[in-house]
């Protein structure tokens, strides 16, 4: 009796282990309690447990902006891709990575770097990729700016409100004066 519900235990607690193995992650592995936690809309966890990582921010007209975090060699054509690429609307040609002073990274004063998206889209220019696609550090923040475009939603919410401002200025001037 004693040999089978030995057998049985040593059977749950291989099982047990079997499971966790599989559906769950090893506490050695994760990355930290902090970053778990960064979880909300535009926080994007794109790490390697086997480097370094550190945050980015993604800013303006791409299809997924918020902060990154990424291991560290990630490039500004990996950012750009990882945050779903930049929108129709974007203006390609000025593309701004600002880097902030940091001492402990030795980086002594703000810097911005100007990038022309462009260039990687025109086969001439390619060749000078590695210039134009610096190496992300930490803390650096990604502008791509654009151009908004006005729906008809906003149009119309436009057109309605000065309409209706012109009308109501016109009943009361009728109104005023018919006394």
């Amino acid at each position: 009796m004693k040999n089978i519900i030995s057998k049985g235990i040593l059977s749950l607690l291989i099982l047990f282990m079997s499971i966790s193995e599989l559906c769950g992650q090893d506490i050695k592995e994760r990355i930290g309690t902090d970053e778990l936690l960064k979880n909300g809309i535009n926080y994007f966890n794109y790490s390697d447990k086997d480097k370094v990582n550190f945050e980015v921010s993604v800013w303006g007209f791409v299809r997924s902006p918020g902060k990154y975090l990424i291991p560290t060699g990630t490039t500004f054509i990996d950012i750009i891709s990882l945050s779903g690429g930049p929108l129709s609307e974007a203006k390609l040609n000025d593309i701004r990575v600002v880097r902030l002073k940091n001492d402990s990274l030795n980086i002594k004063e703000d810097k911005v770097i100007v990038l022309n998206y462009g260039d990687f889209l025109q086969d001439e220019k390619i060749q000078n990729v590695s210039k134009t696609n610096p190496v992300l550090l930490p803390g650096d923040i990604i502008l791509v700016p654009g151009i908004q475009k006005s729906t008809f939603r906003e149009n119309f919410s436009l057109i309605l409100t000065a309409v209706t401002t012109i009308t109501s200025v016109a009943v009361l001037m009728v109104t005023v004066f018919r006394k």
